[in-house]
């Protein structure tokens, strides 16, 4: 049975991979602007206009990451009298060497500069400056590159680098090395105030 999901798997991956080289490729037919060495997960989509959008050189893009080039809500307001004519499109542009999370979403009319950062599930609504890690609902300034940089040195996880060349033999190697401790729990204290009488 394991055979079987294995194979399986295999060949969801590879139907996965396929899609996405030729989905790639239809969007840069359409005038999409891919750098050198861009890579682009699974589920990722590029709107119904991929030809607004620009993306910079050893950028990657996690999957399920959406481009919203065009406020779909205008649907809406056109159907409400004083509104027929409203409409909205905008480009995006992604610097160079930047990483985007799994599941965010870009809206239209945003430029991410060189060298950032959007963490996961982050909603963009606003141009990020080179050097800066954005995140959250929506998507705010964190900290510049380099002092999340400096943040990771502390977690930095040591392990012969040789490894990295044979997946297989890092993967056999985190399991059997990595120690199992886990960040410790936050405790939010509430903002809420009580009135004495």
């Amino acid at each position: 049975m394991y055979f079987f999901y294995r194979l399986a798997l295999a060949f969801f991956t590879l139907w996965e991979k396929l899609y996405m080289k030729v989905y790639i490729k239809v969007c840069e037919l359409q005038g999409m602007k891919l750098g050198k060495g861009v890579k682009i997960f699974e589920r990722v989509y590029f709107g119904s206009e991929p030809f607004l959008i620009e993306i910079g050189d050893q950028t990657q893009i996690a999957g399920g990451t959406r481009f919203v080039n065009h406020g779909g809500t205008t649907m809406t307001l056109r159907r409400i009298p004083g509104f027929e004519d409203v409409r909205i499109f905008g480009r995006i542009k992604v610097g160079k060497n930047c990483t985007i999370g799994s599941n965010c979403v870009i809206q239209q009319d945003v430029e991410i500069g060189d060298n950032c950062i959007l963490g996961s599930s982050s909603v963009l609504t606003h141009s990020m400056p080179d050097n800066s890690v954005f995140s959250g609902n929506p998507a705010r300034f964190v900290c510049s590159v380099e002092q999340y940089a400096e943040s990771l040195l502390d977690q930095n996880t040591i392990y012969p680098r040789e490894l990295e060349k044979d997946k297989t033999a890092l993967n056999q190697w985190l399991k059997e090395n990595l120690p199992h401790e886990y960040k410790k729990t936050k405790v939010y204290k509430s903002k809420r105030t009580t009135s004495e009488d």
